[in-house]
C-alpha cells in the first residue's frame, strides 16, 4: 500500500538529520541563510542530537545516525525530515532501520544525491512516498534560489498536481565558496530524445546510488514505473553508459514506461549529442519516451519530486510536458 505523508502548513516542525555527511562540514553563514529560509516559510526547525558528529568520512556512526532517524519519525511534533547533505554511506543504515516505525509514523522525508538510497529503500520497505529535493544545506544558497523554493512549496504545501517547467537558467558553480557571485547559464529547455507518452510510479534519482540497491530487498519494484535518473560530475560518459546499462539489465526493467534524465554537471562532459548516442544504443529504450536536461540532480536550481508518487510524461507535442500528479 502506498502511503502519502501529510502536507506542511505554517507552524509545523521540521527535523534536520544527517544520514550521510555531517552538519559540521556546513559553514555557519550557510546555516544562517538556511535557517532564515525555513523561518520565512513559517516552519520551525529542530536538529538531530548527533548531527554535528564528524568522523574520518565526514559522517558519524551508524548508531548515531539511526538514533536520529528513529527519533525524528517517533516525534509526533515533527512533520517533515530534511537531510543535511549527501555523501556516500546512507546505505549502511538499512539493516538497522525500524521499518515498522517509519511505516506507522508517515511523514515527509526529503534529500537527494546519496539520500537516493534511503528514499527508494524507505518506499520499497514501507510504501511511504519519500522525496528527492533540496537538502537543508541547499537552502543556504543566498542567490537564485527562487525556482528551487517554488517547487519545494508546490510539492509540500499543496496536494494539487503540478507541472515541471524549465528553469530560466542553471548553475554549476561552487556557490558555498562565493555566495555573492553566481555563474548562470541560459537554459535551452528540456531535450527530447525519444518521443512518446507515459504515466507511472516515479522511482530513482541519483543513478549510481540507485544502482546500489540492485539485487537487494531495498530495490523498489520497477513495474509500471517512470525512472528519474541523474549523476554528478564524477559520471563521465562511459560511467553513465554502463550504470544505465546495468539498470536496463534488471529482470523487471520491462516494466519501465519512460525515462527522465536530470541535467549533468559540466565536469561530466556529457553533451546532448553524446547522450543521444548512448540512449540510441539501448534497444530497450526505443519504444519508451526519454527526455533529458530536466532541472534535478547536482546542478542548481532543482525541483522536488516524489519517490513513489505518480508522474505523467508527454513528449509527443512541440512542448514537452512533465506533470507530477500524485505527490
Amino acid at each position: 500500500m502506498t502511503l502519502f505523508p501529510n502536507k506542511l502548513k505554517k507552524g509545523d516542525t521540521v527535523r534536520v538529520i544527517a544520514p550521510s555527511r555531517s552538519l559540521a562540514i556546513i559553514g555557519k553563514d550557510t546555516q544562517k541563510i538556511a535557517d532564515k529560509r525555513f523561518a520565512d516559510l513559517g516552519l520551525v526547525l529542530t536538529f538531530g542530537k548527533h548531527i554535528n558528529e564528524c568522523d574520518d568520512f565526514s559522517s558519524s556512526s551508524i548508531a548515531s545516525r539511526i538514533e536520529d532517524l528513529h527519533e525524528a519519525f517517533s516525534d509526533k511534533q515533527v512533520k517533515a525530515v530534511i537531510t543535511v547533505i549527501g555523501g556516500f554511506n546512507s546505505n549502511q543504515l538499512f539493516r538497522y532501520v525500524d521499518w515498522d516505525l517509519l511505516r506507522n509514523n508517515p511523514k515527509i522525508f526529503c534529500g537527494y544525491s546519496d539520500i537516493t538510497a534511503l528514499n527508494n529503500a524507505i518506499y520499497a520497505k514501507t510504501g511511504l512516498v519519500t522525496y528527492s529535493g533540496p537538502h537543508y544545506s541547499t537552502f543556504g544558497q543566498k542567490l537564485n534560489f527562487d525556482y528551487t523554493l517554488e517547487y519545494f512549496k508546490r510539492c509540500f504545501f499543496s496536494d494539487e498536481a503540478y507541472k515541471i517547467d524549465p528553469s530560466p537558467f542553471w548553475m554549476d558553480d561552487q556557490w558555498w565558496v562565493s555566495q555573492d557571485k553566481r555563474e548562470t547559464v541560459g537554459n535551452k529547455g528540456f531535450y527530447v530524445i525519444n518521443r512518446g507518452r507515459a504515466e507511472g510510479v516515479l522511482l530513482g534519482a541519483n543513478l549510481c546510488t540507485f544502482n546500489l540497491l540492485q539485487g537487494t530487498e531495498y530495490m523498489p519494484n520497477l513495474e509500471n514505473s517512470v525512472l528519474f535518473v541523474e549523476d554528478d560530475y564524477e559520471s563521465a560518459p562511459h560511467t553513465f553508459d554502463r550504470d544505465l546499462q546495468s539498470l536496463i539489465h534488471l529482470p523487471g526493467f520491462s516494466g519501465v514506461k519512460g525515462v527522465v534524465i536530470g541535467r549533468f554537471q559540466k565536469g561530466s562532459n556529457l553533451s546532448r549529442d553524446l547522450l543521444t548516442k548512448i540512449i540510441k544504443t539501448k534497444k530497450e529504450l526505443d519504444s519508451i519516451p526519454v527526455v533529458a536536461d530536466v532541472d534535478f540532480g547536482h546542478t542548481e536550481p532543482k525541483i522536488t519530486f516524489p519517490i513513489g508518487g505518480t508522474v505523467s510524461v508527454d513528449l509527443t507535442g512541440a512542448t514537452p510536458e512533465i506533470n507530477l500528479i500524485k505527490h
